[in-house]
């Protein structure tokens, strides 16, 4: 669950997942509205975004949300989402023949975060999707200094899934929390997937309790 206040001053969340559309845009606005609750600024950052048509939806939906929680948080949208591109696949394959300048989306970094106490970093696709062909999302924690928040699903398979990602995290030493976003096979996620997950882990945690 949310923490004490004091524990996300001055820190960066950055917020993944086990896989596409398992909830990361969903786990920022419910951690952005906790956040903002305990009296936190908060702000957004997406460093890259695939499948942009007209805009970068996700970043879109969150940018307005943001500026309603922090109204000194007055970036436009090629700030939060500074890497737009047109093909939904993976940064590395959707950039094509685009360099990605990583002390530059450091140095993006640092502005966003003049303007909030608490910056929520929202990741493309799961944790081990390519950026390069060397480097990868889950790199990206690191680089950023960062907390990761794991989104899990609640579906058939996202056992695998979820102990997969987690092993990758603990590899790189990333200090992490997980939250399993009920939204999928959720009739009967506490038949086929809740027995081994309270089991397993000690503690269990809801994005729909936050």
């Amino acid at each position: 669950m949310i923490k004490e206040k004091n524990y996300y001053l001055n820190k960066s969340l950055f917020i993944s997942a086990t896989n596409t559309d398992v909830g990361k845009t969903y786990g920022c606005k419910k951690f952005a509205i906790a956040l903002s609750k305990l009296g936190l600024k908060v702000g957004y950052f997406k460093p890259f975004e695939t499948g942009v048509i007209d805009k970068p939806v996700d970043g879109w939906t969150m940018l307005e949300l943001i500026k309603k929680l922090n109204p000194q948080f007055d970036f436009d949208i090629k700030d939060v989402v500074p890497y737009q591109f047109e093909l939904p696949a993976a940064p590395y394959v959707a950039k094509k023949d685009t360099k990605i300048d990583f002390d530059f989306l450091l140095q993006k970094k640092k502005q966003l975060e003049e303007k909030c106490d608490v910056l929520i970093i929202e990741g493309a696709g799961g944790i081990m999707v390519p950026i390069e062909k060397d480097i990868f999302i889950i790199d990206l924690i690191n680089l950023f200094n960062c907390e990761a928040i794991l989104i899990t699903p609640s579906k058939l398979g996202g056992i695998n899934d979820t102990l997969l990602s987690i092993e990758a995290l603990k590899s790189r030493d990333i200090k992490f929390d997980f939250y399993i976003n009920l939204f999928q096979d959720k009739d009967t996620f506490e038949e086929v997937s809740l027995p081994f997950l309270k089991d397993y882990f000690p503690k269990l945690n809801y994005l729909q309790e936050l």
